[in-house]
This record gives C-alpha cells, sequence and structure tokens, in this order.
C-alpha cells in the first residue's frame, strides 16, 4: 500500500501528529548536544556538577544580558527610547534569574565545596570576562581589571574596547545634553576608560526631569529603568556575598581576591550616582 512522505514518518500524540525526520531538531536549533556535553567534574564528589551547571548558566544570562544592553544603548544614541525601555526590563528579570542561582548554589555546604575546591586551582569567578563586561557597559571602569586577561588576546582586546567606549550612563548624559540639559564638556567628552565622577550639575538635570515628569515623561522613565537595573544588580551582587560567606567564610578567594572583604567593597560601586543621590536632592 502506497502512503506519502507525512503519513510514514507520523506518530499521533494526544490527538496531534508529530513528525519524527524533521530537518531541523530542538536538540539541533539549540546545540544541545554541546550545551548538555561541557561539563567536566574533575573529581566525582556529588557537588562538582551543581557549581558547573550554576557558573555556565550564569555566563548564559551574562551573555543576553550583554545583547540586550548592547541593542539598548544602540537605541539611547538614536534617541528612540521606547525599545530601549523593554530591553532594559528584560536585563532585570534576567538579573532575578541571576539572583535565583545563588540561591540554588547555597544548598551546598561548606563541607560538600571542600571536597572539590583544591581542583578549581586559581580559576575563579573574578574571571569571567562576561561580568566585567557587564559591568564596564554599566559603567563600573577599572583598567586594571583587564590584566587577567592578558593572555587572551581575543578577550584582552575585547575588553580593552569596552573600556575605552562610553558606558551606558555615559550615552546616556550625552543625549540629556542634545535634549537642552545642561551637562558640562567634562561628562560628554571624557576618557571613558576613567571611573565616573559624580557631578552636581549632572544632578540637577535629573532633579529637573524628576520634578516634571509629566514634560520629561522618556526620560524620567528610562532613569527609572536604569534604576532598575542597578537595584537588581546590588541585590545580585549581595546574594553572591552571602553565598560565598556562608560556604566558605572569610576564606581567600581561589583566583587570589580577599573573597567575601572584597564583595563587601563592590556593594559600595554605583553605576548612575546621580540618579541615588537625587533622590535626597527632590
Amino acid at each position: 500500500m502506497n502512503s506519502d512522505r507525512s503519513e510514514s514518518t507520523a506518530v499521533s500524540l494526544a490527538g496531534e501528529d508529530i513528525h519524527w525526520d524533521q530537518d531541523l531538531s530542538y536538540g539541533e536549533y539549540l546545540g544541545l548536544s554541546g550545551v548538555l556535553n561541557a561539563q567536566h567534574p574533575r573529581t566525582d564528589h556529588h557537588d562538582e556538577m551543581l557549581f558547573i551547571i550554576i557558573h555556565q548558566v550564569s555566563e548564559l544570562w551574562l551573555k543576553l544580558s550583554i545583547h540586550e544592553l548592547t541593542a539598548a544603548v544602540e537605541q539611547v544614541r538614536r534617541d528612540e527610547l521606547r525599545p530601549a525601555f523593554k530591553m532594559l526590563s528584560r536585563v532585570s528579570r534576567i538579573q532575578h534569574q541571576l539572583i535565583q542561582g545563588w540561591e540554588v548554589l547555597s544548598t551546598m555546604t561548606p563541607a560538600d565545596y571542600l571536597k572539590f575546591r583544591d581542583q578549581l586551582g586559581e580559576s575563579s569567578g573574578f574571571q569571567s570576562y562576561q561580568y566585567r563586561t557587564l559591568e564596564f557597559m554599566l559603567g563600573n571602569k577599572n583598567a586594571a581589571m583587564i590584566e587577567v586577561h592578558r593572555a587572551n588576546p581575543d578577550v584582552y582586546g575585547a575588553l580593552k574596547e569596552t573600556l575605552n567606549a562610553p558606558s551606558f550612563y555615559d550615552e546616556t548624559l550625552r543625549l540629556l545634553w542634545k535634549r537642552g540639559f545642561d551637562i558640562p564638556a567634562s561628562h560628554r567628552d571624557r576618557d571613558w576608560a576613567a571611573p565616573y565622577v559624580p557631578n552636581d550639575a549632572v544632578e540637577a538635570a535629573w532633579a529637573e526631569i524628576y520634578g516634571n515628569v509629566e514634560k520629561y515623561w522618556d526620560l524620567y522613565e528610562l532613569a527609572e529603568k536604569l534604576v532598575d537595573v542597578e537595584y537588581h544588580f546590588q541585590q545580585w551582587r549581595f546574594s553572591h556575598l552571602k553565598t560565598v560567606e556562608r560556604i566558605i567564610g572569610r576564606k581567600r578567594g581561589t583566583g587570589g581576591t580577599a573573597g567575601v572583604g572584597y564583595l563587601v567593597k563592590a556593594l559600595n560601586l554605583k553605576f548612575f550616582p546621580e540618579l541615588w543621590s537625587v533622590r535626597t536632592a527632590l
């Protein structure tokens, strides 16, 4: 009996015909063979798989955050803010996922971690070039932080390029100036690789925006989207700190940092300082 291809390659599942010889399968489209075979524990201890997967998933979320911020900053340059709002909101939702990652990792006890910690060598989350890229894009510029990547020319070059480019906040202030706000030349055209220094005139511009919300609604919304991103970033940093403290206490990090002490200092860093100080000034 003759039958066409759809009849010979379909099975019925819950009343639906499912074809099993597709040109492109789910696993192929997502590259699952590579993703699911990228975990290579160095010991036979049960919790090492948890440690590896949590960090790999975090790197994937960081990759998506960078993708969204890259597109959003281009929209700000064009003064097309509505698409940027959606992208920034998505970054904030991604940050929820990153925070939840620490919640899962915190189920690992000190005794669990000590069983395989020595196998990590000097590898450390401190060496995550995607995390450093994200911080540079948001405005936490520190040229010394790229030196750990000097041995990898491609990564080092990409980080150096991001370091020397205007941050999201730099582009935002340039937009305010284009819209007629008194943003000083020192904050419109500067050494982009240098740490950002808060400025009274910038705070005054934000105060005018917050004081006239209906007139400057899109700039006000942009400001609140940025605050939302930083708010969740700080929550992520705090969750990181408490998870590390819970698992290794005050030991030094595997990458040579001061561990919890280093993370405590990071909590005081701000990407958009005038967006926080203006709340006191209003």
